[in-house]
C-alpha cells in the first residue's frame, strides 16, 4: 500500500461552531495527516508555508462554499503562499509531483448544483479556479468531495461520510476497488493496536474474513480470465 502524507489546508473563519468542520477533524485525527486551519495563522511564514506544502505527497483545500467561493481566509492564504515563482515561474515544477483534493461543504442540496437547478451551475464549476491553480503547478486533480447539508444527515449517513473522508485523504487513487481493499485492509490492522486481546480477537476474526474475500476475489478474477482466453481461442 502506498504511503501518502497528507496536508489538509483548512480555511472557515469560525471552526469551532462549524458542526461540519468539528466532524472532520474528528475524522482527520484517526488518519496520518497533518491539520492546517489557515485563519488560526497569527502571520503567514511564507517559506515555512511552502516547506509545509512541499514536505506532503497529497494537499487538500477544505472549507465551506460562501457565495459561490472559499472562505476569505484561503484566499489571503493563497495570495501570499503560492507566488508565481514557487508555482511555477522558476522551473522547478515544486508541486508537480504532488495530488490536490477540494472538500467542500454546502448548506444546499446537491442535485441543486446542476443546469436547470436553483443554484444553476455545477460544484466543480465552481472549484475551476483552484483546479486551474492545480493545473499550472502540474498537480494530480482528484474528484471533488462535496459534502451537502451535513446537518441533515442521520447517524449511518455521518458514518459513511466518516469512511468515505478518511479514504479520501488518505487512499491511494485512482478509487479502484484494489485501492479500496488495501485501505480497508490496513485500517483493520493499524486498528489493532488500540484494542484490548478480547476484542482484538473479533477483530483479528474480522480482518482474515476481509482478506479471504479479498482472496476470493482475485481467484474469480483469474478464472474469469481464463475463460475469456479460451473463448478467444
Amino acid at each position: 500500500m502506498l504511503i501518502l502524507k497528507t496536508l489538509v489546508v483548512v480555511s472557515h473563519p469560525e471552526i469551532n461552531n462549524s458542526q461540519t468542520q468539528q466532524f472532520l477533524l474528528q475524522g482527520a485525527k484517526l488518519q496520518d495527516v497533518t491539520w492546517h486551519h489557515v485563519e488560526e495563522l497569527e502571520e503567514i511564514d511564507v517559506e515555512k508555508e511552502q516547506a509545509l506544502l512541499m514536505a506532503n505527497d497529497r494537499i487538500i483545500f477544505q472549507f465551506p462554499l460562501y457565495w459561490y467561493a472559499a472562505p476569505a481566509g484561503l484566499k489571503n492564504w493563497e495570495d501570499k503562499v503560492l507566488t508565481r515563482n514557487f508555482v511555477y515561474g522558476d522551473g522547478d515544477d515544486n508541486l508537480g509531483d504532488k495530488e490536490f483534493g477540494i472538500v467542500v461543504s454546502t448548506g444546499m442540496p446537491l442535485k441543486e448544483f446542476q443546469r436547470g437547478g436553483s443554484e444553476n451551475i455545477t460544484i466543480d464549476e465552481i472549484m475551476a479556479p483552484y483546479f486551474a491553480i492545480a493545473d499550472r503547478a502540474k498537480m494530480k486533480i482528484l474528484p471533488t468531495f462535496t459534502i451537502a447539508q451535513f446537518q441533515y444527515l442521520n447517524d449511518q449517513e455521518q458514518m459513511q461520510l466518516l469512511i468515505d473522508y478518511q479514504r479520501f485523504l488518505t487512499q491511494e487513487y485512482p478509487d479502484t476497488l484494489a485501492h479500496r481493499q488495501e485501505w480497508f485492509e490496513q485500517e483493520f490492522a493499524d486498528r489493532f493496536k488500540n484494542f484490548d486481546e478480547t476484542t482484538c480477537t473479533e477483530c483479528e476474526t474480522i480482518l482474515n474474513t476481509f482478506i479471504q474475500q479479498k482472496e476470493d476475489i482475485d481467484q474469480l478474477k483469474s478464472t474469469i480470465s481464463l475463460i475469456k482466453q479460451g473463448e478467444d481461442e
